[in-house]
């Protein structure tokens, strides 16, 4: 870097402030930031001198950062942008409106009303009237033939009532889903230089000119040039879809990109662009994700359209046209694009063709299908309800009575038939449970909201329901067991192990000088101690804690550290080898005034001690350290630290004397060998005071904690039996790395299922893992079949190298503080607080999710029969249904939408603990479920047929069967619909418990919402019954009839007592309903139909299995699992572009990291290499691992699952399972792996 005086720089910087401009344009940037490689370095040199003249051009100083002051960075924003892209407009509510009104059911309903409505101005003379039959009834009084007209007015008005509340639903869900996008993003930091002070600061506020420090597992959030860089390698697969990690230096290559991941090193940039100038937000404006209506910004759009094509054109033709068709052709080709460079894109095209189809969240795979199957029942039974009628009129009139078709009469007899096919369509509204995917939602999204307040920072909103079947929880040890606040305790040094910290005296000075010198420079920068915050507090530890415990290791010794960074800045360390999973160790390379050099290292002291030839002894002299001193060593002082739970490390150094010449740099082992070691230390990280207790929980809740670290074994032991994950005289394995490896593969290194299945059981600690480990064992526990149930497992994870594990597991938990952003983007849920017992809490939310939704189910269901039943056999019997269309319509708005509000914010306790997690076959609804639903169903259906059949004599009033067209209500039905009404309000309290409970009120008021709903539908019962009249077919009722009626609903309560003493163990005939599909149940020509489909959506297959096409009326099932996939999806880019929370930020879309599994490219070198034969593929095709390996059939009653068959011959016998399951398409083997010599796939075979 050229050392221009920095004093001459501020100076300029001075005189630039007041001509008020800055030396480089917008477009300048933007053109040099297309540049890569030489042609960069050429430009900058051209037109800015070095990176140091840009610097100047943007008045910023590379050590020093901006000033900082707000005036000056506003202005910046104005001329250069700010860092965010624009989020497309959520939806209006009118746009809601809109959608809900597309509801079929609804539709029809409406053109039924409206023809209602038509034919009652009509009337015909009354003398013809008497000829029509006794159907058409007695000329009526006139009012009421005027108020004919009501009963379509009042349909069309529900319809109204049901739209709006649809649509307000959506709109309040979207507005949540949106603010807990903004709420992600906010926690989202990065660390940049402001007037010397290294400050984080939200990325939103990062300007063109900041000084940006970049470091291991950072998502870079805007385009900048690299000012200086140690050992930086970048991943840049987002945006080119080259897998490779590309080097970056100041000489070769020094551009930085916005998306990309830092996978290796540290550095320091100056910022060129943000927001929508970015590279990113470029293509984010190609695709019309930044609606921006300066006229300005489209020519801009317009000329960088103009330049991009030139550059492609160079590059390779035909790829803008592409682009282009594409986007002509559809959307989802469009949303593919950015992905990838251009030439991935058809590529991409081709295979995505033949990959097999990820399924939806457990949960919802399970609900669409039951509410299909419960609308297809209800269509039939509505449209049998429709014919009996129409048959029964027909006979009646014209065969029974043996009256002519007369000309007049017609309108009548139409309305009539009108009035049969509005029965119908009511049948049918009430059977549809548009009420279930709502209940999810709303269930859902208030768990979300609410476990925000216990630190669960939740991405994907199905990874809540997904955590309360987990069975297994792989964590790791340090910061989520353990309080990461790490402190050197004992150290053994100048050949003596002290067990608290040595007085500095007595350790040679030559020896504590090196000590401190390595300390210092050999820690990253970044890192530091800071004062407390508050008087006494604890110092803060900012940065990689166990760096931090060195720094405060020198701080005890009495020795400052910063004053020898301050002497040596970060711009004069010669070179810096940095940490990274498989060194297992950090080193830094000095340069001495003798132009020798001198290493300095640590690491793991196992490994590191290896490497070690001599030793500094008591009188600060080196010695040689022979293989059997260093296995004394280990024994006794190794060993004995690791036992009482300390991470040991080793620290030492290495000389380069001059006259050997410059060392080969880049040949890593022959420079990290013959160190000489100048002390070895045991740093403790306290175990979480709650951890145990959580640990408890778990274990009692049926979930195994197993935990994986990357410390030795003796550490991970002591740690885990402070924890509570080992019992004492307990029978488990603690294994390490290699001993885990060599147990797992068979002789020519492959991993096999059947040994990984001997071994997960009972595994409950892995020392010294990789995190290709980490990612082997997650994947051994859930492709294994040796348990009864497929294991859900969920995987903690705070290192760029744990991202393969955290999108592999069922559920993925990142740190929040300590984790990198790289994993943050990987996983599902981010833990706030790091701690381990917020993983308890989530188990608790996902448990009561499942719950709520089956208290609603057994309420809605309920419902649903009876009032089908009712409507159905009224007809038959009377002609006309007891209950009229406008109360269906109110029943169907209680039960569907108050109901699932009310049920589904019940809050979780902590009973939910004591239970053993539900399979992934568990039915929705169980036996116990069921026995309730029926048991209910008969208490109703007696009720309201006696009411039917001889309320008139019990209650003393007019029969209300068998009235005339327009006759006026009767107080008869009003009995029947209010005590109909009466029973589900009390039935919903008895909803509240699932499991046969018998106190259905236990902690009743500990949920407002539930007793306003209940308390707000009573009120307007009681106004619709006294003030409803004709609109809703009711007449006044006496308040001894009210009476009567609460007493008969208040006996659902009674007789839910009674129901809950039956056992259900005696009623073994009781089916349990609504399990998951297997994938093995779908027949291979569907799955050809499926082929270009981008979900198997169970419910999609159900209807065209009858082809019923018109009924989606699911279309409201499906929009709202939409917007609950939207959610889901708004990180994965196929699905999520359209999306509009995925638009809002840049972070979303540059969520790619290079394990990132939709990449464009399968290479996952980082993987269990020996595997990746066919793990690539796999991995490649299951866009989202969560929800592609299927569980294997279980032996419950219900489920007859085909046998799974391996339908590939899977190049590698142990992965059958997964084989089997993920290339289930008709092309067998040929579906993942086609290595056709220009596929990725076979470059990746070469590679390896």
């Amino acid at each position: 870097m050229a050392n221009n005086s920095y004093s001459g720089v501020k100076n300029s910087l001075v005189e630039a402030n007041h001509d008020g401009e800055f030396g480089c344009t917008l477009k300048e940037l933007r053109s040099l930031m297309e540049l890569r490689g030489a042609e960069a370095i050429g430009k900058i040199g051209e037109s800015y001198g070095d990176i140091q003249g840009l610097c100047n051009r943007l008045k910023t100083s590379p050590i020093d950062g901006l000033s900082g002051q707000p005036v000056d960075i506003e202005k910046r924003k104005t001329v250069f942008g700010q860092n965010f892209i624009p989020p497309k407009k959520p939806k209006t509510f009118l746009q809601l409106v809109w959608e809900a009104l597309q509801d079929v059911t609804l539709i029809i309903l409406e053109v039924a009303a409206v023809v209602s409505l038509g034919l009652s101005f009509y009337q015909p003379p009354d003398a013809e009237r008497e000829h029509c039959g006794r159907a058409a009834g007695g000329a009526e009084d006139e009012n009421e033939s005027e108020a004919s007209w009501i009963e379509g007015a009042a349909i069309l008005l529900s319809v109204v009532c049901v739209v709006l509340v649809t649509a307000f639903n959506d709109w309040s869900k979207e507005k949540q889903f949106r603010g807990l996008q903004n709420r992600i993003e906010q926690e989202q930091k990065f660390t940049v230089v402001r007037g010397g002070q290294v400050i984080q600061i939200p990325v939103a506020d990062i300007v063109v000119g900041d000084i940006a420090q970049v470091k291991y597992g950072d998502l870079l959030p805007a385009d900048g040039v690299l000012i200086q860089g140690n050992d930086l390698k970048i991943d840049e697969s987002s945006l080119t879809g080259e897998s490779d990690h590309v080097k970056k230096t100041q000489e070769k290559d020094p551009m930085l990109l916005s998306g990309t991941h830092v996978m290796e090193g540290s550095g320091k940039v100056v910022v060129t662009a943000v927001g929508v100038n970015s590279q990113t937000g470029i293509i984010f404006t190609l695709l019309g994700g930044g609606e921006d209506d300066d006229e300005e910004e489209e020519e801009k759009k317009k000329e960088k359209e103009e330049k991009k094509k030139q550059r492609k054109n160079k590059k390779q033709d035909g790829s803008v046209e592409n682009r282009k068709k594409a986007k002509a052709q559809d959307g989802a080709a469009m949303e593919m694009q950015p992905l990838n460079s251009d030439e991935g894109a058809d590529a991409e095209e081709k295979k995505k063709a033949n990959l097999p189809k990820k399924e939806k969240s457990v949960l919802q795979g399970k609900l669409t299908k039951l509410a299909v199957q419960i609308g297809k029942a209800g269509l039939v039974m509505s449209a049998i309800t429709v014919i009996i009628l129409v048959v029964l009129f027909v006979v009646d009139t014209f065969w029974i009575q043996n009256l002519p078709w007369v000309q007049d009469c017609t309108p009548i007899y139409i309305q009539l038939f009108v009035k049969f096919f509005i029965i119908g369509v009511t049948v049918l509204v009430v059977a549809v449970p548009e009420g279930l995917p709502l209940a999810v939602t709303i269930s859902l999204a208030y768990s979300v909201k609410k476990m925000m307040k216990d630190n669960n920072l939740v991405r994907h909103l199905d990874a809540c329901e997904t955590m309360g079947n987990a069975t297994a929880i792989c964590s790791d040890k340090t910061g989520t067991l353990t309080m990461n606040r790490m402190t050197v305790v004992q150290a053994y040094i100048a050949e003596k192990h002290y067990k608290k910290v040595p007085e500095p005296e007595n350790i040679p000075s030559s020896t504590l000088d090196i000590l401190i010198l390595g300390i210092a420079v050999n820690c990253a920068y970044t890192t530091k101690i800071m004062p407390p915050e508050k008087e006494g507090g604890l110092p803060r530890q900012v940065g990689n804690k166990t760096e931090c415990a060195l720094l405060g290791f020198s701080n005890d010794l009495k020795r400052d550290y910063q004053m020898i960074r301050s002497e040596i800045p970060e711009e004069k360390l010669y070179k810096v080898y940095t940490f990274n999973s498989v060194r297992k160790s950090m080193s830094t390379v000095l340069k001495m005034a003798d132009g020798s050099y001198r290493m300095f290292s640590k690491g793991a002291s196992e490994i590191l001690l290896k490497k070690c030839y001599k030793i500094l002894t008591a009188n600060g002299e080196p010695k040689v350290f022979r293989p059997r001193d260093r296995d004394d060593m280990v024994k006794k002082v190794i060993e004995p630290m690791a036992s009482e739970g300390l991470r040991t490390i080793c620290l030492g150094y290495r000389d380069f004397p001059a006259s050997d010449g410059e060392p080969d740099w880049d040949n890593e082992n022959d420079i990290l060998s013959g160190l000489t070691c100048i002390c070895v230390v045991g740093i403790e990280d306290p175990v979480r005071p709650e951890v145990p207790d959580a640990i408890r929980k778990c274990q009692r809740a049926g979930i195994i904690v197993r935990m994986v670290t990357g410390d030795n074994i003796n550490t991970g032991r002591a740690i885990a039996a402070k924890c509570g994950i080992l019992q004492p005289g307990d029978d488990f394995l603690c294994l390490e790395g290699k001993e885990f490896n060599r147990r797992i593969r068979n002789e020519k290194g492959e991993i096999e299922q059947e040994r990984i299945d001997k071994i997960w059981p009972k595994l409950r600690v892995l020392a010294r893992s990789s995190p290709t480990d980490k990612h082997t064992l997650v994947k051994g526990i859930i492709d294994s079949t040796v348990a009864e149930q497929r294991q859900v497992v969920a995987v903690t994870g705070d290192g760029t190298n744990d991202g393969p594990a955290l999108k592999k597991a069922d559920v993925g938990f990142a740190m929040g503080l300590a984790g990198t952003d790289v994993a943050k983007e990987a996983s599902d849920i981010i833990l706030t607080d790091d701690n381990f017992s917020s993983i308890v809490k989530a188990v608790m939310w996902g448990r009561n999710v499942y719950d709520s939704i089956s208290k609603f189910l057994q309420f809605q269901l309920t419902v649903n029969v009876v009032a089908v039943i009712v409507a159905f056999t009224g007809a038959c019997i009377t002609q006309d249904s007891p209950l009229k269309a406008v109360q269906m319509l109110w029943v169907n708005l209680i039960m569907d939408t108050f109901a699932s509000l009310a049920l589904a914010t019940e809050p979780p306790t902590e009973a939910l603990l004591l239970r053993k997690p539900y399979g992934r076959n568990k039915p929705l609804i169980s036996r116990t479920m069921m026995k309730n639903i029926l048991g209910q169903g008969v208490y109703q259906l007696t009720i309201i047929f006696t009411l039917l059949f001889a309320g008139e004599k019990m209650f003393d009033v007019d029969s209300g069967r068998n009235a005339p067209l327009h006759a006026p209500p009767s107080e008869h039905y009003t009995i029947v619909f209010n005590t109909f009404v009466m029973m589900q309000l009390f039935n919903e309290i008895n909803a509240r418990k699932i499991h046969g409970e018998r106190n259905v009120f236990d902690g009743i008021f500990k949920n407002p919402i539930f007793c306003s709903i209940v308390f707000g539908t009573f009120i307007v019962q009681i106004v619709i019954v006294q003030l409803g009249g004709k609109p809703f077919s009711c007449v006044a009722l006496s308040i001894e009839q009210w009476l009567w009626c609460t007493f008969l609903g208040f006996g659902s309560l009674l007789w839910g007592q009674v129901i809950s003493s039956i056992p259900t163990s005696r009623l073994k005939f009781l089916k349990t309903a609504g399990h998951g599909t297997q994938k093995e149940e779908i027949p291979d020509e569907e799955l050809e139909e499926l082929e270009d489909m981008d979900e198997i959506d169970h419910a999609e297959r159900e209807l065209r299995r009858g082809q019923i096409l018109w009924f989606r009326g699911l279309n409201r099932i499906q929009t709202q699992i939409r917007v609950v996939n939207a959610f889901r999806s708004s990180i994965s880019l196929y699905e999520g572009l359209e999306k509009p929370e995925s638009r809002s930020s840049i972070h979303n879309f540059m969520t790619h990291p290079e394990f990132r599994i939709e990449d464009s490219e399968p290479h996952i070198p980082l993987i269990d290499d020996t595997d990746a034969e066919d793990d690539a593929p796999t991995k490649r095709n299951s866009t989202s691992p969560r929800n592609t390996t299927p569980t294997p059939p279980s032996p419950s009653p219900t489920t007859t699952a085909a046998p799974t068959t391996p339908v590939s011959p899977s190049p590698n016998q142990n992965n059958n399972a997964v084989e089997s399951s993920n290339h289930l398409l008709p092309e067998g083997p040929k579906s993942g792996i086609s290595s056709a010599p220009a596929s990725p796939l076979h470059s990746l075979e070469t590679s390896l």
